[in-house]
């Protein structure tokens, strides 16, 4: 099970084409960024492939196995959401233990970021802070395939650095999907680029296409 593969995947709202016809494959050990312009259907396009809003036509298989709702990818894909996710009035350390085992929660409980904020609850943590343990957690989760919306939102550039750097670490035995309206720690972390626009996903070959698409005015 070391691909994902999506094909065929089309969706719509109230006859406007969001998505059409979007192909994508993921393998462990590669970065995939997502480009395009708010509301494109980014955002749209992961909540489908995790399987937790739905879509006129879709095709996701990871192995052998076709995947056609969250049950079906359960410890095969997991999706890191806009919004903050973690539940108020519990410590973050009951949380790592409740959402991670074994070694996979050491290595997030003994993360220097994290370990400060351990006696804390989600209410009292910043931003950042939160999106740093969400990131962590879906990370270290048992998926092998790893969606990420918007991961860098909150984070100061510091701890943008360090994300980038860890999700390079991690591509050794997981492949991710991200997109982030930073578009430029999407470039520089990822091993190939599609642009999404108007529904249809293209796959880039260079960078500065995205001058050419419109969506930047200068090279990279």
């Amino acid at each position: 099970m070391n691909q994902l593969h999506i094909d065929s995947l089309a969706k719509s709202y109230n006859d406007k084409v969001i998505l059409s016809d979007v192909y994508l494959h993921c393998k462990i050990g590669e970065i995939k960024g997502l480009i395009g312009r708010n509301g494109s259907g980014k955002s749209t396009l992961l909540k489908i492939i995790f399987g937790i809003e739905g879509a006129e036509n879709k095709f996701v298989r990871a192995g052998g196995k076709i995947i056609k709702n969250v049950a079906d990818g359960r410890n095969i894909i997991n999706y890191l959401p806009q919004d903050n996710f973690l539940p108020n009035g519990v410590l973050i350390k009951t949380l790592i233990h409740i959402f991670l085992k074994n070694y996979e929660r050491k290595e997030v409980l003994n993360n220097e970021y994290i370990e400060p904020l351990l006696k804390k609850k989600n209410q009292q943590l910043s931003t950042g802070e939160k999106r740093i343990i969400e990131i962590l957690l879906i990370i270290h989760s048992e998926a092998k395939f790893i969606l990420l919306d918007e991961p860098f939102n909150g984070l100061s550039p510091i701890l943008k650095n360090y994300v980038v750097s860890y999700i390079k670490k991690m591509k050794l035995k997981k492949g991710f999907i991200i997109t982030d309206h930073d578009y430029e720690n999407v470039v520089g972390i990822s091993d190939e680029l599609s642009y999404l626009k108007n529904g249809y996903l293209k796959k880039l070959n260079h960078k500065n296409e995205l001058v050419e698409l419109g969506y930047l005015t200068t090279p990279m």
